[in-house]
């Protein structure tokens, strides 16, 4: 008899008994009625108490909202100087904006090999990549675990660059007791459906600099500064502005965000744990200096040679059957999506050989090992699953456990 729910077995559990998201009450929706009642839909009081609370959150002096986690690192690559012609170190495992920021500025990504066991920027190749065109860095939190950010940071000032953080996953995540997203020069969060505290949309700029934080604001706001009037402009500005909508669910979302991130962590260790015990898969690091750490994904390595001709694809399809939400991630390296392999950047091909850059930038030979290998083997938990009761994390272990134990039935198909 088949022992695989995929063969007709009897599942772990169901698909349709986990946490749903986004998380909300009567507070969000209160909250919204009263900015509606109000009359007040844009840039009031709201979004100033957000971006305060936030970036006391993260332990930030300064938080300039913004209409995107992408909008953030423009904001940012901006507010550094960061332009045309310039270098920015960026890793090749993460979501496109992290790279598109960067051209967005007419800068040109330069993209870096990431750790098999983090999914993190990988600084034993990060010097090699420098040249004298090389402005910035942008490490990504992977996951919400935070990049060694005193080792980036010493690779930073020995090169005078500046580390714009990709803090996208890592909402609540502290390194060595300060706040994700304020251990470089500035850092980038975002408030898209799918994140840890959302809004639909939305993103915001932390940092510990004034002046940096200025910039970023006038940027965002169509060039205008806090002493000046309406219609007065002082730069090429865009409007990258956060809704008083948006910042009113964000606050309540904000007051639950503690709690949530203390579940997930709680969760991830404990499958960690059972995890660590099944062939097969491998877990990924952690690290102690991040404490506490947010999830936005739950991940593990799925290990093809010790599994006799399964594939990926085969297994995650059969983990699904058992009731458990994965997927693979990304299907590839960031330099193999058509973007970085056809070079098309309008007319004259900016930024990559536009006469201000004096070099010509060609992704297509470009092969990083670790992160060919990660697009191959990682498996993908969403962060609104680590919200599950502790029962539903034993199941998850268990099912993976149990396609371990019957991986043959599943080869045979």
């Amino acid at each position: 008899m088949p022992q695989l729910a995929i063969n007709g077995g009897t599942p772990v559990r169901s698909l349709d008994d986990w946490p749903a998201w986004p998380v909300f009450d009567e507070r969000e929706e209160q909250a919204v009625l009263e900015v509606l009642r109000s009359g007040r839909w844009w840039f009031g009081d709201r979004i100033r108490e957000f971006e305060e609370a936030f970036a006391d959150f993260q332990d930030a002096r300064f938080g300039v909202s913004c209409a995107s986690g992408t909008a953030a690192l423009k904001l940012g690559l901006f507010a550094c100087g960061i332009g045309a012609g310039d270098e920015v170190i960026v890793p090749a495992y993460t979501f496109i904006a992290t790279a598109a920021a960067p051209l967005l500025v007419n800068a040109v990504p330069v993209f870096a090999d990431v750790e098999l066991d983090t999914g993190n920027l990988d600084l034993t190749t990060v010097e090699s990549l420098i040249t004298d065109k090389t402005k910035a860095i942008i490490p990504v939190h992977f996951a919400g675990l935070p990049v060694d950010m005193n080792a980036l940071g010493e690779i930073a000032r020995r090169h005078n660059l500046c580390i714009i953080e990709d803090a996208c996953h890592a909402w609540g995540t502290k390194w060595r007791g300060k706040g994700a997203g304020a251990l470089g020069d500035c850092g980038a969060f975002s408030f898209q459906m799918s994140k840890n505290i959302t809004a639909g949309e939305g993103g915001i700029l932390l940092t510990d600099d004034e002046g940096l934080a200025d910039r970023a604001a006038s940027y965002s706001n169509f060039g205008r500064i806090k002493e000046g009037a309406f219609y007065e402009h002082f730069l090429v500005g865009d409007n990258m502005r956060m809704t008083e909508m948006q910042a009113a669910i964000l606050l309540v979302q904000l007051s639950r965000l503690k709690e949530q991130t203390l579940r997930r962590q709680h969760n991830a260790r404990l499958l960690n744990r059972l995890l660590s015990e099944v062939p097969g898969v491998s877990i990924m690091r952690e690290d102690p200096r991040a404490e506490p750490r947010s999830y936005h994904l739950y991940m593990f390595r799925f290990r093809p040679e010790q599994w006799d001709g399964v594939t990926r694809d085969q297994f995650l399809e059969a983990l699904r059957a058992e009731g458990v939400p994965c997927w693979a991630g990304y299907p590839m390296p960031l330099y193999r999506n058509p973007l970085f392999q056809r070079q098309a950047r309008g007319p004259e091909g900016c930024p990559l050989s536009c006469p201000y850059y004096g070099r010509q930038m060609d992704y297509a030979p470009i092969s990083l090992p670790h992160v060919e290998r990660l697009c191959a083997e990682m498996c993908w938990i969403g962060q609104q699953y680590l919200l599950a009761e502790e029962s539903a994390i034993r199941d998850l272990a268990a099912a993976v456990a149990k396609i371990w134990e019957h991986k043959e039935e599943l080869r045979r198909g």
